[in-house]
């Protein structure tokens, strides 16, 4: 538990303060004003170190930390204060309007305070006024900013007061938490007996529902979820806000004094009010941790700060998790213990002060009323049990009451969801073997109505993860990178959300091959499992696609499921990645691409369900990581895929579609010249013709005829709804060309996705380009497409640098930095019948892809497609390639020297990608 805490004299010591002040007094002018400054801002940075010191010995004492910079802040005040009065504006027979108090108010009134905390101050004065008071409050007021503090303060009348709490919520809520500091008390004791009496009083209503409406506000600012993996600790769902609205509503009602009366007015039991204390208290040392470690007030627990934190914090690895992801998880646990707690509390407020529902809600809710439900009532309108023993007589009432709530689309009464959280330790073997509760929780999660809603509820209650152990294993649990936004169990609440409405047709939209899929997939209810399922084994040590199949091979019988069923879900879980990977990261328009993947997937059942499941999986990521371009792979991996289990068109051999794409092509040719058409088709190779469509192939024959001998020839086609901008580059094909583009896309902050690259018999280069901007979007504002021309024109003229540019652009932007992944480079000569396949996996940073494509060119190595991935602060890159006379790259100490340079460009994209003034004689060997 750690060492015991020292006595708040460590923090700071009154008397040794008031000695160090009176000394400053005997000086004169701004002489004295300075040496008052110096002793307090000396003890105000001796005391946040001692605090800081304890918070990172005592095992997490967030609150007494918090407490303790409060106790620094308090006696600094009461110290200046007094030290205003004897020696500045000293009266000896005070008059009735020469009195102040001073009274801490918001978050400070609360007695603690965060390191960089708003000290939030009210000035109380009398209704009479003299000059005096004033001058007292600007006095301290210019010291306390010297201190560097950010005070927040108001100087106000009792009067003022009441009559501004009246009109404003916010005000009202900090004068709510006002805490007498000094100065006169009767003044304070007017202002707490007149709030109380004339704005508190007969208002509770009015109150409790502008708060809960704060609440819902904030939550939808910070980010609905609770298990964003950047979570705000004071703002956030389940953060330290939600804890003070608890407690603000509840001391409105109750006029509590503390937290530990919530007990004695029966708001809390003592456990729920120990579940209160360890949020809080974990909370508070996350928050004065952040802000020591910054040196600022940030609220956001971003990436780069996660490990240093878990380190300070005094987390360790443990059993497939880094410390940091010990310490998310830990978080996200509090913060579901923070959700219980407002949910619980708050439903039974908004269910004692809910207005009667206005007609036909009436009406509804008194056909409710008369339903009845076996072992369970309607209490206005709500689910509930019919006594307390229910559960204990019938443990399966913990699934059925889920199952009820769905099947009626009823909500729960807050105190059957108490006595659910309150009796969780009746699931145990038993339950989980029962025929029944599995039949009900098996029709909860297949649900044709909200089953995202029901399972969310379920989780919330701690009865998911107990149910099904497997999942309660990955409730909270974050992965340490930027690509996953939300903890692993809220993944698959949300996959399976969007699962139901794409069944629903709610995605149309969106999705719209998703939703015509759906509706012919036969077996959904093994589709729903894969989906639960596809993820529940992250945070082992084991691969988690193998560890999830074995997990449904075990769970899917438990629950219900035939054999057949229990086989395609065991399928779908273990190769949930294998349809996007093939998509984003190999080249479609090769034969043996889509070849092996029919040979994997090989019925057409499957591969529907496959395609939906890895929709819905990507979708559920978190905003913005689905786009048009992932969706047009995935739809052309599909159709190529399900045209060859079919055994059509796919089948037909290399000879006959190159002769249909060229008739095709000679058909929308018809105003060109037999000669020119024959002289142009002769220009292309074989896989050109194989790679586009006939529309396709058009556009490019009336670009290049459009060239005719310029230079260099650029076309720039926006897709938004593909959200990618198609660039077609035509020019004299030389080595390094492809490097050359990448750079320049790089200088401006373009991501290349995916790239084509083809040189015809006489020697031009057809290249084409996909790319996005910053955000993942289509590049279309016409100055964009124009200055990317003349960036790739300059570049290739040698007029700029890539590698020195880039580094300007993004220089300190190290957020990636955070991260540590192992480069690793796979070199594979089966993937591809013509083209040897590597494959590029590393930190992702500005210029990578000039660097490795630059390497490939020193390397002697053709590139003839790229396929660019970035999952977060991971990349993925990879280029089918050839050496210089056409062939795959077999030599074994060739595959080493590719290996060697591309961990090289790995390491420092920037550095690698400069021009080398001398080459070693073992770079120019490995090149020939």
């Amino acid at each position: 538990m750690g060492r015991m805490l020292p006595s708040l004299l460590e923090i700071v010591d009154p008397g040794r303060l008031k000695k160090q002040l009176d000394a400053a007094a005997r000086l004169e002018g701004e002489t004295q004003k300075r040496a008052i400054v110096e002793v307090l801002k000396a003890t105000l940075a001796a005391g946040r170190a001692k605090a800081r010191e304890r918070l990172e010995q005592g095992a997490h004492r967030g609150r007494v930390c918090a407490e303790s910079l409060c106790y620094l802040q308090d006696t600094i005040i009461r110290a200046l204060h007094a030290f205003a009065l004897e020696n500045v504006f000293p009266v000896a027979n005070p008059s009735k309007a020469e009195k102040l108090s001073i009274a801490a108010v918001g978050g400070y009134g609360r007695g603690t305070l965060a390191p960089g905390s708003d000290i939030d101050l009210l000035f109380l004065l009398p209704y009479k006024q003299t000059p005096w008071g004033e001058s007292v409050v600007e006095y301290m007021l210019y010291v306390l900013w010297d201190l560097g503090l950010k005070v927040g303060h108001s100087t106000r009348t009792v009067t003022d007061c009441i009559r501004l709490s009246r009109e404003d919520f916010t005000i009202r809520t900090a004068l709510l938490e006002a805490r007498y500091l000094d100065g006169d008390e009767k003044l304070f004791a007017e202002f707490e007996k007149r709030f109380d009496e004339e704005v508190v009083k007969g208002t509770g209503n009015e109150f409790v529902e502008a708060k809960l409406a704060e609440r819902d506000q904030r939550h939808a600012r910070a980010g609905e979820s609770r298990y964003l993996v950047e979570p705000n600790v004071k703002d956030g769902k389940g953060g330290l806000r939600d804890l003070n609205t608890l407690f603000w509503i509840a001391k409105y009602l109750y006029r509590v004094k503390q937290s530990s009366d919530l007990v004695k007015e029966g708001v809390f039991t003592r456990e729920e009010y120990a579940t209160f204390r360890k949020a809080e208290d974990f909370l508070w040392a996350v928050r004065c941790e952040l802000h020591f470690l910054t040196g600022r007030a940030e609220e956001r627990i971003t990436f780069d700060l996660q490990t240093e934190m878990s380190n300070r914090l005094g987390y360790h690895g443990h059993a497939g998790l880094k410390a940091v992801e010990r310490f998310m998880k830990h978080y996200f646990l509090i913060a579901k213990d923070v959700g219980d707690l407002t949910r619980i509390f708050c439903a039974a407020l908004e269910d004692q002060e809910r207005k009667k529902k206005p007609g036909i809600g009436r009406f509804m809710q008194k056909l409710r009323r008369k339903k009845i439900i076996k072992g369970f009532k309607l209490e206005s309108g709500r689910l509930a049990f019919t006594n307390d023993k229910a559960i204990e007589n019938d443990p399966v009432n913990l699934i059925r009451i889920f199952h009820v709530a769905d099947a009626d689309e009823l909500e729960i009464h807050p105190d059957a969801l108490k006595l659910v959280t309150r009796s969780l330790k009746y699931i145990g073997a038993e339950l989980r073997a029962d025929a029944e509760a599995n039949r009900l929780f098996l029709e909860i999660l297949t649900s044709r109505k909200e089953p995202e809603r029901t399972l969310r509820l379920m989780n919330e209650a701690g009865v998911l993860g107990r149910f099904v152990r497997d999942f309660g294993r990955i409730v909270a649990l974050m992965q340490f990178n930027m690509y996953h936004h939300y903890t692993a169990d809220e993944h698959l609440l949300r996959a399976i959300g969007i699962l139901s409405e794409v069944e629903k047709g709610g995605e149309r939209t969106d999705h719209p091959m998703a939703t015509e899929i759906m509706a012919k997939v036969q077996n959904r209810k093994a589709l729903y499992m894969a989906v639960f399922l596809h993820d529940i084994a992250k945070g082992r040590e084991e691969d988690h696609s193998d560890a999830g199949e074995r997990i449904a091979r075990h769970l899917c019988p438990r629950l219900g499921m035939s054999a057949g069923e229990t086989e395609s879900v065991a399928w779908l879980v273990k190769n949930h990645l294998v349809m996007s990977d093939v998509a984003q990261r190999r080249d479609i328009s090769d034969p043996r691409t889509v070849r092996d993947f029919a040979d994997l997937v090989q019925s057409p059942e499957r591969l529907k369900m496959l395609f939906v499941l890895t929709v819905v999986d990507i979708k559920a990521v978190g905003p913005g990581v689905w786009n048009g371009w992932k969706a047009q792979l995935l739809r052309e991996l599909y159709f190529e895929t399900a045209t060859l289990l079919q055994g059509g068109e796919g089948a037909l051999n290399r000879a006959a579609r190159v002769a249909e794409a060229k008739e095709a092509l000679g058909q929308r040719l018809a105003d060109w010249p037999d000669t020119a058409r024959a002289v142009y088709k002769a220009r292309h190779t074989d896989a050109y013709w194989l790679t586009f469509d006939a529309e396709t192939l058009e556009r490019h024959a009336r670009f290049i005829d459009g060239a005719k001998d310029a230079g260099l020839t650029i076309a720039a086609q926006p897709e938004p709804a593909r959200d990618v901008t198609v660039l077609t580059l035509y020019a004299q094909d030389h080595p390094g060309l492809f490097s050359r583009f990448a750079g320049a896309c790089a200088i401006l902050g373009m991501n290349i996705v995916d790239a084509k690259i083809f040189t015809t018999r006489d020697g031009m280069a057809l290249d084409m380009l996909w790319v996005q901007d910053e955000a993942g979007g289509a590049i279309s504002e016409p100055r964009r497409i124009k200055r990317l021309e003349d960036t790739i024109r300059k570049v290739l003229a040698g007029e700029v640098l890539p590698p020195e540019l880039i580094e300007q652009r993004f220089k300190g932007e190290s957020r990636n930095e955070a991260f540590s992944i192992a480069p690793q480079v796979f070199i594979d000569n089966d993937a591809s019948d013509t083209y040897t396949v590597i494959e590029v996996n590393g930190l992702d940073r500005p210029g990578l892809v000039h660097a490795l494509t630059k390497a490939l060119f020193h390397l002697g190595l053709t590139i003839g497609s790229a396929h660019i991935t970035t999952y977060g602060e991971r990349a993925v890159d990879v280029f089918y390639v050839k050496d210089v006379i056409g062939h795959k790259v077999t030599n074994a100490n060739k595959r080493k020297a590719v290996e060697r340079h591309l961990l090289e460009a790995l390491a420092d994209p920037t550095q690698n990608a400069r021009p080398a003034k001398s080459r070693r004689r073992e770079e120019v060997a490995a090149a020939e």
